[in-house]
């Protein structure tokens, strides 16, 4: 499914791999300690037993957006935790068949759980989740003189640019991409 030319299964894919990067036992840039390793999937399966990676994955994103947020805000700019209104929706809606085929979704966040390192560039090129064009325009993003930021400038995939931009930042060192809707389509 695609909502604006975002492939919204890709989205979640991405967002899973970069909040797992994220933690704070890899490159240590929000406030959650291995919820989508091991000890996260432990604690909540007996509460959700059949959704548990969803509750998991809920969770980081929110704090991860939370952190992106403090660390950097642009009215009306677009990151990987938000892309607007009408995708947002959508991927909420998608969200909900996603719980309907968690057993579907296991092996993937079997594959996240396993992430150790805190380098997105890597992460995101093993699971295969970004194409070379990508790869290749992600190594040209600059880092806004503040160290805060990195300007997304559009393309045909914003989301594998934005969960990419990620590695202009290093351990303990959030950098947080970022784009404007009228850069994109």
């Amino acid at each position: 499914m695609t909502e604006r030319g975002i492939d919204l299964e890709g989205l979640l894919k991405l967002r899973l791999a970069v909040a797992r990067c994220g933690e704070m036992d890899c490159a240590r840039w929000w406030n959650t300690q291995g919820q989508l390793g091991g000890r996260g999937a432990s604690v909540l399966r007996r509460g959700f037993p059949r959704t548990h990676h969803f509750a998991q994955a809920r969770s980081v994103f929110s704090v991860a957006a939370a952190r992106c947020a403090e660390v950097f805000s642009l009215p009306g700019a677009m990151t990987l935790w938000w892309l607007g209104e009408d995708i947002e929706e959508a991927f909420d809606r998608q969200w909900e068949e996603w719980l309907d085929q968690a057993d579907a979704w296991a092996p993937f966040f079997d594959q996240i759980t396993g992430i150790t390192s805190p380098e997105p560039f890597a992460c995101l090129t093993d699971l295969d989740l970004v194409r070379s064009a990508e790869i290749e325009a992600a190594k040209h993003l600059q880092v806004d003189p503040s160290g805060h930021s990195v300007k997304i400038d559009g393309g045909a995939n914003v989301a594998g640019l934005l969960a990419l931009g990620f590695a202009k930042g290093s351990e303990g060192k959030l950098v947080v991409p970022y784009a404007v809707s009228a850069s994109w389509g």
